[in-house]
């Protein structure tokens, strides 16, 4: 029937994006060595752009291993891009290494033990809409939706996606965590759960607690043109691109195109996050 349809369309869709085998990998591992690599300190954060590896599925699933591609990766000559991409496949192998340290964190704890006893909030309606993609913040539910359209996500929008539901929504990372890892092709404990915590700044080495992305500058800073907000948000390609990277001011405008209301003030509710974290510290 119509379901059976609709899986072999996404499994089709799936093979297209991410071909499977070793030598995939590896065509995939050569082209970003060749072309890629020299511009990825600038682009790495441009999720309009092709200015990450996409190795991750690759490296999650064990169909390529880190040390083969940090051995082809260290063979190239020095460059900005390339440490940096370097420095990645580190902040890669700390996650793992935390898990085989500190169990407690491979157990669903929080790194940071004292933060086991913060009460996060719950909204089922506003869960929703974060999973859904219909936040009223542009750089957000695109995001979450090129995730479920494609099982993947461009790094720099997972932070920005995942600060919004554990600081603006004061939701448990731990939601957030689950929710990756049904949807990311590159599903990966150690560093889905790293990342998670880092956003939520209850882990090792995580963002502090008052800094807190805000998803409209993000807008701004990494997707000026909102090439990416239009690839995954279509019901807004007749707005003014003004609009939509202001969306908080413009929230009358972008509604007229079918797009959600925001369901939560930006700056009020990131002030109330701050106060809540002060609060539990004091």
């Amino acid at each position: 029937g119509a379901r059976a349809a609709h899986f072999r369309k996404e499994v089709s869709q799936q093979f297209k994006l991410w071909p499977i085998g070793a030598k995939a990998a590896q065509e995939r591992l050569a082209e970003f060595l060749d072309v890629q690599v020299k511009y990825y300190a600038e682009e790495r954060d441009l999720p309009a752009k092709k200015g990450t590896s996409s190795l991750s599925p690759y490296l999650a699933s064990g169909v390529i291993s880190p040390r083969d591609v940090f051995r082809q990766v260290k063979a190239l000559p020095a460059s900005e891009g390339r440490d940096v991409w370097i420095s990645e496949l580190v902040w890669r192998d700390f996650y793992r290494h935390l898990m085989v340290h500190f169990p407690h964190v491979a157990k669903g704890y929080c790194f940071n033990r004292e933060y086991e006893e913060m009460t996060w909030t719950h909204s089922e309606k506003r869960l929703k809409a974060w999973t859904e993609g219909k936040t009223g913040i542009p750089l957000v539910d695109a995001g979450i939706r090129q995730l479920i359209e494609t099982g993947w996500m461009h790094n720099r929008v997972r932070m920005v996606v995942a600060m919004f539901l554990t600081k603006n929504l004061f939701m448990s990372w731990r939601e957030g965590e689950r929710f990756f890892m049904q949807h990311l092709v590159d599903g990966d404990y150690a560093s889905n759960n790293g990342g998670w915590q880092w956003s939520a700044s209850v882990g090792t080495d995580a963002a502090p607690y008052f800094r807190v992305f805000n998803p409209v500058t993000q807008a701004e800073r990494f997707d000026p043109e909102c090439e990416y907000i239009l690839r995954y948000v279509p019901e807004l390609k007749g707005a003014d691109k003004k609009w939509i990277l202001k969306a908080d001011k413009y929230q009358k405008e972008l509604t007229k195109h079918g797009y959600s209301s925001m369901i939560v003030d930006l700056k009020k509710s990131r002030q109330e996050a701050i106060d809540r974290f002060k609060q539990f510290k004091s």
